[in-house]
């Protein structure tokens, strides 16, 4: 059994245009250098940066890493 499908190509490239300006006009009217506005949220506004110790989790992850290696070669 087979489907027919049958494209608006019109409808479709009119609704395309019209997104598209419309996605060009909130860009023009947004003042803001991050336009996908992550770095305002409240969630991230709260969060640290990573302090002078974050070596300290890259040496654990390798001495795990290690330590699982020599575990299933032994």
């Amino acid at each position: 059994m087979g489907v027919i499908v049958h494209k608006e190509t019109e409808k479709r490239t009119e609704l395309n245009d019209r997104i598209a300006a419309d996605l060009r006009n909130r860009a023009e009217m947004s003042e803001q250098d991050d336009p996908d506005l992550v770095e305002d949220m409240d969630y991230v506004k709260n969060l640290k940066k990573t302090g002078k110790f974050s070596w300290f989790w890259f040496v654990l992850v390798g001495l795990a890493l290690a330590s699982l290696v020599l575990i299933i070669v032994i």
